[in-house]
């Protein structure tokens, strides 16, 4: 009698001290603990908290369908508060203190960066669903990505316009910032491997007037403008250049892909082009079962960082199904990926833990999102 009530007083010992601490019971040896690194506070918290919410669809989906047979994911994201130098740290604590087999992000490059030696140090495999610098993964075995890169979206987008629009000179406009200067940079080559690229200004993100590198660019009478920046400033180039009589083509990338970049920029961005790796208006069955579950979860539609993030992870849990739960697993699982029919299309990773994939081109037409290609 003494030991049961001994144990249950243990028992409501252990209870009081997870609410006052947060203590949780003791992880069964086929639990498999996934990461997550990402703003989840602060100026970029939009980005991570929809990469984490479609991330935590699928693994709750997967517990509960038992797919993963004697396996239960638990799922631990971090926060990096919009603070690139705080992604050490929490990639630091996944790796060390959680003993996580694998890692979702980091959600931006910088991120990402930081936490490459960490992963490659410990041989814990990441895979980002956003960072889109250049040249992430390269030289780095344990580091993977399923989103598009900057590079791959210059290329797509300069050669799309001159091969189906027919534009021949190119203005850029691009923000100083790593996914401004990649941008730029891709569309610079293509552009003048295939047409003329005849002026290239640059801005800041948060810059509210850009009528001098309009009337710069006026100047050297362009066809299109490639604005390699995001859907605010986007918005406001697009609506001063219609006040300076600028008629010209606007031309972008994933950055554009926001309902704000139509809200903002009206009429002006009408007939917008641009690059993405998702496209919510897809009828594919799985895009819509996604769409809906997360609606019904979160009470909002995902954008494509969460599409991303639902598919990081779903490509996590395949390859614990087919090659087992360790980090040496999954990386080998990682790496080996073919055609995996994700909800953002076929994704498959190539010998640089880069991700092959449809580049979709879509069009402000009638004032929403249509996809062209």
């Amino acid at each position: 009698m003494r030991k049961r009530i001994g144990m249950v007083t243990t028992v409501l010992i252990c209870l009081a001290l997870m609410l006052v601490t947060g203590c949780e019971p003791a992880d069964s040896e086929n639990t498999v603990k996934v990461g997550m690194v990402g703003p989840l506070t602060g100026g970029a918290a939009s980005y991570g908290t929809s990469i984490r919410n479609g991330a935590e669809l699928a693994f709750d989906e997967a517990n509960e369908s038992g797919e993963l047979g004697d396996y239960t994911i638990k799922f631990i994201p971090e926060d990096t508060e919009s603070v690139g130098t705080k992604a050490g740290n929490a990639f630091a604590k996944l790796i060390e203190a959680d003993k996580v087999s694998v890692i979702i992000g980091g959600v931006l490059s910088a991120e990402t960066l930081t936490g490459s030696d960490y992963v490659k140090e410990a041989k814990v495999p990441a895979i980002s669903p956003s960072s889109t610098a250049v040249g992430i993964t390269k030289g780095n075995p344990y580091l993977f990505r399923n989103c598009l890169s900057d590079e791959l979206q210059g290329y797509q987008m300069a050669e799309y316009a001159v091969t189906e629009l027919g534009l021949k000179k190119f203005a850029i406009l691009y923000t100083n910032n790593d996914y401004g200067v990649s941008l730029k940079n891709a569309f610079v080559e293509k552009g003048n491997e295939l047409a003329e690229v005849v002026i290239v200004e640059t801005y800041m993100d948060g810059d509210e007037n850009f009528k001098p590198q309009l009337t710069n660019i006026k100047d050297k009478n362009p066809d299109a403008i490639f604005i390699a920046g995001y859907y605010t400033e986007a918005a406001k180039i697009a609506q001063q250049a219609l006040e300076m009589g600028l008629q010209v083509q606007f031309l972008g990338a994933d950055g554009f892909f926001a309902d704000e970049l139509i809200k903002i920029g009206g009429d002006a961005v009408e007939g917008a082009y641009f690059t993405a790796g998702f496209f919510s208006g897809d009828p594919s069955p799985e895009l819509q079962d996604f769409i809906k579950k997360y609606k019904e979860r979160y009470k909002a539609t995902p954008d494509m960082f969460a599409a991303h993030g639902y598919d990081a992870a779903r490509m996590i849990i395949e390859v614990i199904k087919k090659y087992g739960p360790e980090p040496e697993q999954i990386r080998k699982g990682l790496s080996e990926i073919k055609d995996f029919p994700g909800v953002t299309g076929s994704i498959t990773i190539d010998e640089d833990g880069d991700t092959i994939r449809d580049v979709y081109i879509l069009q402000v037409k009638d004032g929403e999102f249509n996809k062209i290609r």
